[in-house]
């Protein structure tokens, strides 16, 4: 995660044996929720890699993510300046104005884009980084009339890198993501990357990392 500071860290011989012990049995895909009077505070994750000597598991490389407090009702109105029809997106992640101007300026006058913590309950996207299943389920319950969109983001140029397993998996050496599918569907979508593939070695177009989803959503509702 990129914010514009300076990282910080924790030598692991500081840490309680009971916390290390459950880091270090870690498997990659796996997350560690760290919770405060039972609302989420961090997460930490095992992700494929060449190992992490302080982790004390091969292969395994844990990483860690920062989690705002949400409290759930804080802001019941809609802002008074949102025009009707509007559809209010709200990001659960860290963003600087600029970046999240420049989302709201890209998606266009039909959207606002707030921070979670300036937002009504009553918001109409909810887009957050790859996370636990256990802090989407808090997530929701603060925005429950919101969709929930998972979104990895990566941009130099605002500072902004917010990557999930399947990013880290390509950049591993995978060369292609497929979504869930159904086998016959599996059997479509892999004939057509390998078909545009070999269409690609013969100096086509590029074979796609990630391959289309069946559905694209729509967020107006």
């Amino acid at each position: 995660m990129t914010d514009g500071r300076a990282a910080r860290g924790i030598d692991a011989t500081r840490l309680p044996e009971d916390v290390m012990a459950r880091i270090d049995a870690l498997a990659p895909g796996e997350d560690l929720v760290i919770t405060r009077d039972g609302e989420p505070v961090a997460r930490i994750s095992g992700i494929p890699g060449t190992g992490v000597p302080s982790t004390g598991v091969p292969g395994a490389v844990v990483i860690g993510t920062v989690i705002d407090p949400v409290t759930p009702g804080a802001t019941d109105e809609e802002p008074s300046d949102t025009p009707k029809g509007v559809t209010v997106v709200v990001t659960a992640m860290k963003l600087s104005d600029s970046a999240r101007t420049s989302l709201s300026d890209q998606l266009g006058a039909d959207y606002i884009v707030l921070d979670m913590h300036a937002a009504p309950v009553s918001a109409d996207v909810l887009l957050v980084p790859p996370v636990s299943p256990q802090l989407i389920g808090s997530l929701r319950s603060a925005f429950p009339e919101a969709r929930v969109v998972v979104a990895e983001i990566e941009d130099d140029e605002l500072g902004v890198s917010y990557q999930g397993p399947v990013r880290r998996l390509l950049d591993a050496g995978a060369e292609v993501y497929l979504p869930p599918a159904t086998v016959p569907q599996l059997a479509k979508q892999l004939d057509r990357t390998l078909t545009q593939h070999r269409s690609h070695l013969l100096g086509g177009s590029p074979t796609p990392e990630i391959g289309p989803h069946r559905e694209t959503p729509d967020f107006r509702r």
